[in-house]
């Protein structure tokens, strides 16, 4: 689903014009490095960003996973029982995604992990990219101006959808981003669905290769690694409800795949 607030924070830090840019000495350094390189190109990477600003803010669409460490396979994390799935009964989908995947370019999406940084912190990424196009500048001057700027324009698209305050840096959240406006596909199915009571556009990736062979390594019965089933009453009804699925939908073993967490939560 899209929300504004997802990159907001990151604007707010970014902003091209009321944080690290207002500064004039960080704005010409940082023009300067890539004009060395293509006279133009981050001129034209702000101008961009500010015509696609609003459909980025209102128009991002993001599924959020966060990283999985082998010592949770039974468990889970306890923060996020605690953070997601409100009262009702919480199910954990742990998911093997392969390093890269050419069915995620075929679903238009991109793939980030997620920077947890103060404002401070934040601005220093800026000052590195300004060292790095300093010390790479013979091999950008070889790009094209307009490749140049379009990369100049995804560091400040991934510097709003992919930042988060400091204080959330143990979600090691990841995000699954889609821009449709922008890059589309065929593949990706949308509807209006009523979420917690708010009616929204929702945009789904199917993960099943009988839809496309194209998704054929995104597809689920290959990714799902296990099912956790969170703290709940009624572990065993429910880890039986979940095995019977798994059976109907093919999925090989799927006793072995789901797990009940008995870790304890107060209310």
């Amino acid at each position: 689903m899209a929300d504004y607030r997802e990159v907001q924070h990151g604007f707010d830090i970014y902003n091209i014009y009321n944080r690290y840019f207002l500064d004039p000495a960080k704005r010409k350094a940082f023009v300067d490095a890539f004009d060395a390189c293509t006279p133009g190109a981050a001129n034209d990477a702000f101008n961009a960003f500010n015509n696609w600003w609003q459909d980025l803010r209102l128009n991002t669409y993001i599924a959020c996973p966060s990283e999985h460490e082998d010592s949770e396979d039974v468990h889970g994390r306890l923060s996020m029982w605690r953070a997601f799935g409100g009262t009702g009964t919480r199910v954990g989908i742990v998911l093997r995604i392969p390093f890269a995947s050419m069915s995620g370019l075929h679903l238009a999406l991109t793939f980030s992990p997620v920077a947890y940084l103060s404002e401070s912190s934040a601005h220093g990424v800026i000052d590195e990219v300004v060292a790095n196009v300093r010390a790479n500048r013979d091999y950008l001057r070889t790009l094209k101006r307009e490749f140049l700027s379009n990369l100049v324009f995804q560091i400040f698209v991934a510097g709003i959808v992919c930042l988060k305050h400091e204080g959330f840096h143990e979600e090691r959240e990841w995000r699954a981003i889609h821009t449709p406006k922008r890059w589309s596909s065929p593949l990706m199915e949308s509807s209006t669905e009523v979420v917690a009571g708010v009616p929204q556009v929702v945009y789904k990736a199917p993960l099943d290769v009988s839809v496309s062979p194209l998704l054929a390594d995104l597809d689920f019965v290959g990714v799902l690694d296990r099912l956790i089933v969170g703290p709940t009453p009624y572990l065993w009804p429910i880890y039986g409800a979940f095995v019977e699925a798994l059976k109907a939908a093919g999925f090989p073993n799927a006793h072995e795949r789901v797990f009940v967490s008995s870790i304890p939560i107060r209310a």
